[in-house]
């Protein structure tokens, strides 16, 4: 499924594309407190050491996830790393749960974002990167990054 860019991000998982190849992205709503939205909306979150989940019961929930609490919440602020429900549909979930079972792949929350009102979380099944995958991963972006210095110095187009 692919996403249009043009919504407000608030949070990217950079983490997730250097550990993982990712394979396909969907987006999913977040069940939130009023706090947390209002959190999120001043970008106090980290999605670095999260995950999706699917239990037994069908459910699909992100862990790991901080939420700073809000300033000026008071009893209504909750546990910073509270697990939360994912909202997906059926046949996405069913999907999910039959990739996920082979070895190898899991899910993993890549972007925080606003569409319109709501907070949107755009999660990838993903395939675990081997230590020289990574290696050549960061290899490929220095030689990328030495090139476009390049072009910008000689001032070619």
């Amino acid at each position: 499924m692919k996403l249009s860019t043009t919504n407000n991000t608030v949070a990217t998982n950079r983490k997730a594309y250097h550990d993982y190849f990712v394979e396909d992205t969907y987006e999913a709503g977040v069940i939130l407190t009023g706090c947390e939205v209002k959190s999120i909306r001043l970008g106090n979150l980290n999605l670095k050491d999260s995950y999706v989940l699917i239990r037994r019961d069908g459910t699909v929930v992100l862990c790991g996830m901080h939420v700073s609490p809000y300033d000026k919440g008071s009893f209504s602020n909750g546990d910073p790393r509270r697990d939360r429900l994912l909202l997906l549909n059926k046949s996405e979930i069913r999907k999910l749960r039959q990739k996920v079972t082979q070895k190898g792949y899991t899910l993993v929350p890549v972007r925080v974002y606003f569409k319109q009102a709501l907070v949107k979380v755009e999660i990838a099944l993903c395939r675990g990167k081997e230590l020289h995958d990574k290696r050549e991963s960061i290899a490929l972006k220095d030689q990328r990054r030495a090139i476009e210095r390049a072009t910008k110095e000689y001032g070619v187009k």
